[in-house]
């Protein structure tokens, strides 16, 4: 697990930023949504966050989806992390 942790959490990263730009947001704007500092954000979508579930939930409900939505591809894009 401790190997697979970084990619996980790049994955995870680049799907809140996904996210985050099809509704043309900016990071501040999310984490007054969801609120999260704007740097906790930045800190997620570069992969050096590890937000708990409660985050997740507040991530989530800032971006307007359901948390199974936002994690959906996860492990798919995980795998493509060298």
């Amino acid at each position: 697990m401790n190997e697979s942790k970084p990619k996980i959490l790049s994955a995870l990263g680049y799907l809140v930023r996904q996210h985050r730009t099809e509704l043309g947001i900016s990071q501040e704007e999310l984490g007054l949504r969801s609120n999260l500092d704007r740097t906790y954000i930045s800190g997620v979508e570069r992969g050096v966050r590890n937000p708990s579930l409660t985050a997740l939930v507040s991530l989530a409900g800032g971006l307007g989806i359901s948390v199974s939505l936002l994690l959906e591809n996860l492990e798919i894009e995980a795998d493509k992390i060298q």
